[in-house]
């Protein structure tokens, strides 16, 4: 046994003692990899480029420009060499990928979400889990994606944004006030569980100065809580996924068997561990969990209140001159789409009002979510964003331009330039553009074909509408 390892300068000796316990032998392996250099992976999003279907020329330019290696777990996962900064390039403003550790991969995969259902991503940001789940739904169903902490929040809205979701609700409230609302709703759940963060160790310092014993047991506590919500939510005959970045039993083994112990109508079907040490990865713990399609429909025991919030059908209610106002908004959108983007295909939704924009909102297959379901509810992102509403006029959101499909863009008004093109650069940092395009009004600017953006032409200038929020300082 080394000694080095048996006193790892970084590492609380109550968690080396902890993986001595767990691995054993494999013990000295694992916290060696703590100094080993960190895997780096980003994801294909097939919303925008499709991993299975690029041709040989696409899949070797991005191959080149990030040195890509298949990720074994993950169809559309890659390792990439850090040192080509994929962060920065203009493809990760057109939402082509999605930056995400290796291991974390593994969840999403493990719930295998199908177009045209409902899923709940129950603790959704930053966004990883949540992108990748919308990319298996092609953008057929609906998928709710939670955080309860605004700030987080924010950053998963951002990323459903970029990756150009059409059929995500972005939400920040407790397990409680969805539970209640939302019994026996969700075909999926996934539910990447608060944890304490032992996976996350070599990569963020931080995360061992809160370790503890203690913090461990809190954490499985917590986790205990939020499972009970998430077996009210999920139909009969439904998948649950359950992952932790974390190594200890407490969360992950003994969290499952009790689980299945109080619940006897799910079943453990599997479960998978990633260790740093033994793949590329920082490491990861998955179980899927099924729920007997015999199970009693929670739907059925929901009290009055919460029958009649996720019953209602329709758009909210609107009287007099509110009814009249937001039907001219909304010829306002149509008028604009037809001129503009007249190959927009929007599923099965409704628009609403959200302050003052407009936005389209995905419906489930059965129903049960419409606008009346987000009342008293916190919203962060109700769906996709249409537009901003001003005076008589509308304009459109960047959100409904990186969601626009290549076939899409194909047949409005677009200006493209390559990914190493001084254009795209001067684009992304906010500045106007000249462009003898003969070009005028609404404008989407490309990048290899992809959106990233609109502009107003008018005198052969772009007027450049990226958000400012999004422009580069260099």
């Amino acid at each position: 046994m080394s000694d080095s390892l048996t006193t790892h300068p970084a590492l609380p000796a109550s968690y080396i003692k902890q993986t001595r316990e767990l691995l054993g032998d494999g013990a000295d392996a694992f916290l060696a990899s703590y100094d080993a250099p960190r895997a780096y992976g980003l994801r294909l999003n097939p919303l925008k480029v499709n991993a299975l279907h690029l041709s040989e020329g696409e899949l070797s330019r991005l191959k080149s420009e990030f040195d890509l290696q298949p990720i074994p777990w993950c169809a559309t996962g890659y390792y990439y060499d850090e040192t080509t900064r994929p962060g920065k390039h203009p493809y990760h403003a057109a939402g082509l990928y999605y930056i995400q550790e290796p291991s974390a991969m593994s969840a999403a995969e493990a719930l295998d979400a199908q177009p045209g259902e409902t899923i709940l991503d129950l603790a959704a940001a930053p966004g990883g889990k949540t992108t990748q789940i919308a990319g298996a739904m092609n953008g057929e169903g609906l998928l709710i994606a939670n955080e309860i902490h605004p700030a987080r929040a924010k950053i998963l809205s951002e990323n459903v944004e970029r990756c150009g979701i059409r059929n995500a609700v972005v939400t920040s409230a407790s397990p409680d006030q969805l539970s209640v609302r939302f019994p026996a709703m969700f075909d999926r759940i996934m539910l990447d569980a608060p944890c304490s963060g032992e996976g996350m160790f070599r990569k963020d310092p931080d995360a061992i100065a809160e370790w503890s014993p203690e913090h461990v047991q809190m954490c499985a506590a917590r986790q205990a809580d939020i499972l009970e919500h998430a077996a009210i939510m999920l139909k009969p005959g439904g998948r649950l996924v359950y992952s932790t970045c974390t190594f200890n039993r407490s969360e992950n083994e003994k969290a499952m068997n009790t689980f299945v112990a109080l619940h006897p109508e799910f079943t453990l079907v599997h479960t998978e561990r990633l260790w740093p040490h033994q793949c590329k990865g920082e490491g990861h713990f998955v179980a899927v969990l099924t729920k007997s399609a015999e199970a009693e429909d929670a739907a059925a025991l929901r009290s009055p209140e919460s029958d009649s919030r996720s019953r209602k059908v329709g758009k909210p209610s609107k009287t007099g001159g509110k009814a009249n106002r937001f039907d001219l908004e909304l010829s306002l959108f149509e008028a604009f789409a037809k001129d503009t983007v007249p190959a927009l295909r929007l599923g099965p939704g409704e628009p609403v009002r959200f302050g003052d924009a407009l936005y389209w909102l995905p419906h489930d297959k059965d129903g049960r979510f419409t606008a009346s379901s987000m009342e008293g509810l916190k919203v962060v992102r109700p769906g996709l964003q249409l537009g901003e509403l001003k005076t008589k006029r509308i304009e459109p959101a960047h959100a409904l331009a990186v969601a626009l499909r290549s076939n899409e863009a194909a047949n409005a008004n677009t200006v493209s330039y390559s990914a190493d093109a001084p254009e795209t650069a001067a684009y992304l940092r906010g500045e106007a553009l000249q462009a003898d395009t003969g070009l005028t009004g609404w404008t989407i600017i490309t990048v290899d074909g992809y959106p990233i953006g609109w502009a107003k032409a008018s005198n052969d200038q772009l007027k450049n509408h990226l958000p400012k929020g999004l422009r580069r300082m260099s």
